[in-house]
């Protein structure tokens, strides 16, 4: 898996990655981190088992489909 776009929410808590896989599809995860944990990001969103032909696929139901994203 190879991360294509990572975009951080405006406090930089959250962040959407949209990747690719080997196979040759794409995919997107939101991921949270707390400043104070140093355990780093982790997935929150529950998205990155879904399966798009394309980046721009997965970037559009990003910013359907996760509320504080507008595809920043």
């Amino acid at each position: 898996m190879t991360v294509l776009h990572s975009i951080n929410s405006s406090d930089g808590h959250l962040c959407i990655d949209v990747f690719d896989r080997p196979d040759g599809t794409f995919g997107f995860e939101e991921f949270r981190r707390d400043y104070e944990d140093k355990s780093g990001w982790f997935a929150v969103g529950g998205h990155i088992e879904r399966v798009f032909k394309s980046p721009e696929e997965a970037l559009d139901a990003a910013i359907r489909d996760v509320v504080w994203f507008e595809g920043k």
